[in-house]
């Protein structure tokens, strides 16, 4: 009986996110940036929780910047000319357009997400944007509707800690990636207990925080996925603002949980699959491996 009862958690989780980002989709961004990547109620007291300014790099397209986010996972991920780059959780694009500024016109960049609605709008900015090798792919990142050692860079901002399953997801990066082929993701990680309040919460598993691991098993867990030379390369440390918390917690909870060592930290860690490749030799990709592109729909 167990085993169902994981699944149907699990699937319970994806439904939830699946919902809620699509109603984030079409939100205001400076609501997503005042709340856990858009999921909570906003706060008052501060107008950008988690996100980092894309602004500055090369590549950013406005349109595309959902105020979501907790790093700037594509200024670390060493992408090289010709590259072919892979998002995991691409919302409206906003990474894989940074990433296509590096790759070039010669290198291929492939965005994909379960929300049917960020695809959509995700597709939309690549078509306005001209560009033929951005592609937005509908799937789940843990099980990638892609076949194996395509991907030069996989990066990822603030997604894993959504999925249930995030070795698999680990799992799946390993796979996609090329020998000698490395990652650069940012995500939400813990040290210590949250409350159970916001543990338990729905709306804090959808804001990027009761879904996140402790930071040294996330460490580990890529380690035992078969990736290399694990290194965390910023590290930054995330506040919930009072206001917000008050939703959850009462007075006393909340002076507990500020005087407790709980912390709550936002970790872009880069990682490597052994082996070498030769940089820069763009994928051929079928059309049939695709799974859920189909043609005259912008993803390819």
């Amino acid at each position: 009986m167990e085993m169902p009862q994981v699944h149907d958690e699990s699937a319970r989780l994806k439904q939830l996110v699946r919902e809620k980002y699509s109603q984030i989709a079409q939100q205001d961004v400076a609501v997503n940036a005042a709340s856990c990547c858009g999921a909570t109620p906003s706060s008052k007291e501060v107008y950008n929780i988690m996100m980092d300014d894309y602004s500055q790099l090369n590549g950013y397209a406005q349109e595309a910047d959902l105020g979501l986010g907790c790093g700037l996972p594509t200024a670390f991920a060493q992408i090289q000319a010709g590259d072919t780059v892979v998002d995991l959780g691409s919302g409206a694009g906003n990474d894989c357009f940074v990433a296509r500024h590096e790759t070039g016109a010669e290198g291929k960049v492939i965005g994909i997400d379960f929300t049917p609605a960020m695809v959509t709008k995700a597709r939309e900015n690549a078509f306005k944007l001209g560009y033929n090798n951005v592609e937005f792919i509908q799937g789940d990142i843990d099980n990638m509707p892609l076949p194996a050692s395509i991907a030069d860079v996989v990066v990822s901002n603030c997604v894993l800690n959504l999925v249930p399953n995030k070795a698999a997801v680990m799992t799946e990066m390993f796979r996609v990636l090329k020998a000698g082929g490395h990652f650069s993701v940012s995500d939400v990680v813990l040290r210590g207990d949250l409350p159970e309040e916001l543990r338990n919460d729905a709306t804090m598993y959808a804001g990027c925080v009761a879904g996140a691991m402790q930071e040294s098993d996330y460490l580990a867990a890529l380690q035992a996925a078969g990736f290399e030379e694990v290194q965390v390369q910023k590290r930054k440390t995330i506040t919930i603002p009072r206001d917000i918390l008050a939703k959850y917690l009462d007075a006393a909870g909340i002076n507990a949980f500020e005087k407790g060592t709980t912390g709550i930290f936002s970790i872009t860690v880069f990682g490597k699959k052994p082996g070498s490749t030769q940089r820069g030799v763009k994928a051929k990709v079928k059309l049939s491996e695709l799974q859920n592109c189909r043609p005259n729909t912008g993803c390819c």
